[in-house]
């Protein structure tokens, strides 16, 4: 049987070039560590699923040489439950010998039982669901405190989680990118997580209570029109827009990648979508990635 290398004894020991980053890809499961993982694979990264931390040094020593692997990333989850211990030495060992990045991905309790009830799959720990969901949290606890990115996938589609995670990662070209999601939603159905700016425009009047629009949602001209022609409204677009305008070329000056904000109303329904179409307008532009969500449309 042939000998694993290991650090020691590996081509990285005897100076042949290794990989320029470690991208280690974690999170509950559920969350969509999947989806990001190919997402990265597209852009030429080397992909490994389910690998012990303890063997990450192996890994990159194997794969090390005249022709290694620019970046790898590898994915690490609850499947390797036993491997979790003493986590925190160990990713501080690997962080002085390797550039390495953690980007773990979380999702609402309610969001993850539901993603398990659509696919009609187990959870890795068994049992109960919320109780499992509560476990791995604990478990997984040191791999969050030690991430360099969280990202909350609860309002994300699977194609909105693979376009973020790409512009994370994928080659820098002649000007720097930043990746917006702008979120409408409900007040009344809670407030999205890990929003990093938030606006409540419950104060707009709401056509809600316009017999003709209670039945038509913020994506509908009329619903539009009629949330537009308020005084207040343009008011609050032209200091919101002001506002944006300053802080996106300052985050992206500061390196920031993405940015999350948040527009809620009462039932997510008709101000906040029609608000956010409209900043969408003003936001798209080169250098700007936006996704789109509205949470509570019905």
């Amino acid at each position: 049987m042939n000998k694993r290398p290991d650090v020691k004894t590996g081509p990285a020991a005897r100076g042949a070039p290794g990989p320029s980053r470690v991208l280690i890809i974690t999170g509950l499961s559920g969350s969509g560590k999947t989806v990001a993982l190919r997402a990265v694979e597209d852009l030429n990264f080397f992909c490994v699923d389910n690998l012990p931390v303890s063997l990450i040094s192996s890994l990159v020593a194997r794969i090390s040489g005249p022709h290694a692997a620019r970046d790898v990333a590898i994915g690490i989850d609850i499947r390797e439950k036993e491997f979790l211990y003493g986590i925190d030495r160990t990713i501080k060992n690997l962080r002085k010998k390797l550039k390495m990045e953690i980007i773990f991905l979380d999702a609402e309790t309610d969001v993850l039982i539901r993603r398990f009830k659509e696919t009609r799959r187990p959870h890795p720990l068994g049992g109960d669901l919320e109780d499992a969901i509560k476990a791995e949290r604990i478990s997984l606890s040191a791999l969050r405190q030690n991430a360099d990115r969280i990202v909350d996938t609860s309002s994300l589609s699977p194609h909105q989680l693979r376009k973020l995670v790409s512009s994370f990662y994928q080659p820098a070209g002649g000007t720097s990118r930043i990746s917006i999601a702008l979120i409408s939603f409900g007040f009344k159905y809670g407030v999205p997580q890990n929003v990093d700016l938030l606006f409540d425009v419950r104060f707009l009047p709401n056509p809600f209570f316009v017999p003709s629009l209670r039945e038509l949602n913020g994506m509908d001209r009329r619903v539009s029109d009629y949330v537009f022609r308020q005084r207040e409204t343009k008011e609050f677009m032209t200091k919101v827009n002001d506002l944006l305008a300053f802080l996106v070329p300052l985050y992206k000056k500061e390196g920031r990648s993405y940015l999350s904000v948040g527009f809620g109303c009462t039932g997510g329904n008709h101000r906040s979508p029609a608000i956010v179409e409209r900043i969408a307008k003003r936001l798209r532009k080169p250098g700007v990635e936006l996704t789109i969500t509205h949470r509570d449309i019905s």
